[in-house]
């Protein structure tokens, strides 16, 4: 059944009836720092399910739940741990969802059957008034059909959600570009389980000790093994393009793109790279300098939906770095290549 959908502003009007939506168990979508999310209140179980309704998204796949002050932590969580705490005092509000012990008021839809729920804290002005109006801590996945990439416009979001929820708010292009860093403090040594704009090494500088990295990360989750936080367990992020990334240097990647003209294939690449490749009959599309991980990662989804708007159907794509920021540019990005990567 089709919702009405009405995309507005993210000014007072706006917010209030964000908050308004809210309250009566509606689903509605609005920006965060990171990407646009479709948000419900994390407590009422049937205004969490038609996220999953809307999105299409898998019932196992976890959401987190977004707070705008750690006074609203209890009953969400059962425990604080000393090591959320360190990381809240050094990145909250930001980019960061840490996994702790889950409380008894957070909707079992959160999670996925875990003992666990991911909390963070956003920085957007947009939805910290949209939290203090509806006083509703809630859960929010990004605002895109499961599987495709994430939303960083609300343009991008009617796109994928115009008639499954009746509000989208318009506060402009997101600034980090890619989801939140999540990092589990539940268990002996603290876990990043996803990667963004705050970095493995910004964690273990915060938390003075060595943080772990899944092995989910770079590579498949193995099969049968639980999704510990969002992002970890499907194919994401990807356009109706079969994606490979080409591991090597530039000129590796031309040569390899030659090889290959006869499918005709357009190239994911680096800043610069576009006039050389476009002068050999190649279609472009950039998402930021070579190395630059910060700037790449508030490009690539962006980019990933503007290879759908060219209609390309093979895409080659330049292989960022695996470290820093880039990491989650790598992440996101091998994904969206369902893992199809050839080293040259």
């Amino acid at each position: 059944m089709s919702i009405e959908t009405l995309l507005c502003p993210a000014d007072q009007a706006g917010v209030a009836r964000a908050a308004a939506l809210l309250r009566q168990g509606e689903i509605i979508a609005l920006p965060t720092e990171t990407v646009y999310g479709i948000a419900a209140d994390a407590r009422n179980g049937s205004a969490v399910k038609k996220i999953f309704a809307a999105k299409g998204r898998p019932q196992d796949n976890p959401l987190i739940v977004h707070i705008d002050d750690v006074k609203m932590l209890p009953g969400l969580v059962s425990e604080y741990p000393e090591r959320a705490q360190l990381l809240a005092a050094a990145f909250w509000p930001g980019p960061l969802t840490i996994i702790m012990p889950r409380g008894p008021e957070v909707a079992d839809e959160c999670c996925a059957g875990l003992d666990t729920v991911g909390i963070r804290m956003p920085s957007h002005p947009v939805v910290r008034q949209v939290i203090e109006a509806s006083g509703c801590a809630f859960a929010a996945p990004s605002a895109n059909l499961s599987g495709k990439p994430s939303p960083t416009t609300a343009q991008d979001v009617w796109t994928d959600m115009q008639g499954r929820l009746p509000l989208i708010l318009d506060g402009g292009p997101c600034d980090v570009g890619v989801e939140s860093t999540v990092v589990s403090v539940v268990g002996e040594k603290p876990t990043l389980f996803r990667p963004g704009r705050i970095t493995l090494e910004d964690l273990e500088r915060a938390l003075g000790e060595e943080v772990e990295l899944s092995p989910a990360i770079l590579e498949k989750l193995a099969e049968g093994e639980v999704a510990r936080s969002p992002g970890m367990k499907y194919k994401h992020y990807a356009p109706k393009a079969d994606i490979t990334i080409l591991d090597g240097t530039f000129e590796q990647y031309k040569a390899y793109l030659k090889a290959h003209a006869g499918q005709n294939p357009a190239c994911l690449c680096f800043t610069g790279e576009a006039a050389e490749l476009e002068a050999m009959g190649f279609a472009c599309v950039e998402y930021g300098r070579e190395g630059d991980g910060a700037g790449q990662a508030q490009h690539i989804f962006r980019c990933l939906r503007a290879l759908d708007e060219q209609g390309d159907r093979v895409v080659y794509a330049r292989c960022p770095r695996r470290d820093g920021v880039s990491m989650a540019v790598y992440n996101r990005l091998v994904r969206a290549a369902a893992f199809r990567v050839v080293t040259l």
